[in-house]
């Protein structure tokens, strides 16, 4: 067995949800949950399909987003993982949900923002997600001024009431 990691290519600041399925049939689930949890929502989905014919299935509602996803699944190429990248200005907290309630997908890796590195391990018979290095290490615990900071944040962008 092989041990390599596998950068995330992706701009800054889109968002993306990496996980794990087990049919080819995860990528009109997720596609329609997607739509019908945010109306409008821009996406672009590859699926690595693990058994057949090993493609990298694709969807997605944004043309640009569809491509970055097939590069790093190509990338990946790791059995039933799908990357899913979200348009600017749309987040993970939103459709997460969705996503995790669709009936194939098996577990979420990471949904996220940040740098990311995803650690693959590759055997003679294919390769596999081993885990992901999302951002970067701690610095320290947060002070008083860290929490009012955090506390201030979430309300200001609309996620906290008073």
């Amino acid at each position: 067995m092989e041990l390599s990691i596998v950068s995330i290519e992706k701009p800054e600041p889109i968002n993306f949800i990496l996980g794990q399925s087990h049919f080819i049939k995860t990528v009109e689930d997720i596609h329609e949950a997607l739509v019908n949890a945010v109306p409008g929502i821009k996406f672009g989905l590859a699926f690595c399909e693990a058994s057949g014919l090993c493609l990298i299935r694709h969807t997605g509602t944004d043309d640009d987003l569809k491509a970055l996803a097939i590069k790093n699944a190509e990338a990946l190429s790791a059995g039933h993982c799908f990357i899913l990248f979200l348009g600017e200005g749309f987040y993970p907290i939103n459709v997460l949900k969705a996503v995790q309630q669709v009936p194939e997908v098996v577990r979420i890796f990471c949904a996220t923002a940040n740098p990311t590195e995803v650690i693959i391990a590759e055997t003679e018979q294919g390769r596999g997600i081993m885990g992901v290095i999302d951002g970067f290490a701690s610095k320290g615990v947060e002070d008083e001024s860290g929490i009012e900071w955090r506390t201030n944040f979430l309300r200001m962008i609309g996620y906290k009431l008073g």
